[in-house]
């Protein structure tokens, strides 16, 4: 293993795992206390399905935390087993560190889509060359068009969603179980195809695969040589995407549109930092652009003083957290 002190990069552990957690709002604190105190940043999501999230330290603070979810007491074995991938990056990936209350680990909005009591078949990155070149099949890639765009599988269908939540319904428009006999389906770290898989369970599809551990685990176990993946792969950190190698590709994201930008894309008239990008450049109103400058420059100033900008999104974490702990003491979920 790399000694990351020594040559000062992050460890970078992207986790989830579909388990029952009645109790995620009482576990929420010591998430965020044994991170706080480890100098861990980066965001998990808690809910009554599971956990999910990314997060960056030391290589030493990053295993002890993964020890701390198999093994302290108070999480009750329940995260044995949790799916974990790890890169590297030469910079502090996150800014702050952030452990949210939510409904749901990934967002699809269907109550008959549950992992923790069916999921489809999971295939492992030496099984899915071979599983893909079936002509029979149908290839999904679950994840959102801005992710698509910097890469994909051999023969992979773009559902040309703007979130999850959309998927059901391309699923509903296009597919259907009487005539979709086998179907295998992929995403960055395996939890978006993992719900998608369940969900598609119950709607009478039968024959439904998905890559286990995602396009992350197949990146680092398959060679190059061999590999049907091509073009990057976008991340949810600040790299924004990684190459074949796990290593950062050089794009940035568009905070506008969340669009990747190439060095190409960046250097054009069309691009201004934090406000807009050549993607979005007509779809924003001269309102939404000063809102965009604004915040742009609320980040560029907090940056400078080493701070890391709040934004609107803590106000959010505060409302999704009321909003768990109502539910948690009326008994609901």
């Amino acid at each position: 293993m790399r000694q990351c002190k020594e040559i000062q990069q992050f460890k970078v552990a992207a986790l989830y795992k579909f388990v029952a957690l009645p109790d995620y709002v009482e576990l929420q604190p010591c998430l965020l206390t044994f991170c706080q105190q480890h100098g861990i940043r980066g965001t998990l999501l808690v809910a009554a399905e599971g956990i999910n999230g990314t997060i960056a330290g030391s290589a030493a603070d990053i295993d002890a935390f993964i020890s701390y979810l198999r093994e302290a007491n108070i999480f009750k074995n329940r995260f044995e087993g949790i799916d974990v991938k790890y890169s590297y990056a030469d910079t502090a990936p996150f800014l702050r560190m952030k452990v949210r209350l939510k409904r749901e680990i990934v967002t699809l909005r269907a109550e008959e889509a549950d992992p923790t009591k069916r999921v489809g078949t999971y295939v492992t990155p030496e099984q899915w060359n071979q599983l893909i070149a079936d002509p029979d099949l149908v290839i999904l890639d679950t994840r959102n068009d801005y992710e698509v765009a910097l890469g994909t599988f051999e023969g992979a269908i773009d559902p040309k969603t703007e979130n999850f939540t959309q998927f059901k319904d391309f699923v509903v428009e296009t597919l259907s179980p009487d005539t979709t006999k086998k179907v295998a389906m992929f995403c960055t770290g395996g939890i978006r195809c993992e719900k998608a898989s369940a969900y598609m369970l119950a709607q009478g599809y039968e024959q439904v695969f998905h890559l286990k551990g995602g396009i992350l685990n197949y990146l680092e176990t398959m060679p190059e040589k061999n590999s049907k993946w091509h073009g990057d792969c976008f991340v949810f950190d600040e790299r924004v995407a990684v190459n074949h190698d796990l290593k950062p590709s050089g794009h940035t994201q568009c905070h506008a549109c969340r669009m990747p930008l190439n060095d190409e894309e960046r250097n054009s008239p069309d691009f201004i930092e934090g406000v807009q990008c050549p993607y979005c450049r007509d779809s924003k109103s001269n309102i939404e652009r000063e809102r965009a400058r604004a915040r742009q420059h609320q980040m560029t100033l907090a940056k400078a003083r080493g701070l890391a900008h709040i934004g609107d999104d803590a106000v959010g974490d505060a409302a999704e957290m009321k909003r768990a702990k109502e539910k948690a003491r009326m008994g609901g979920n």
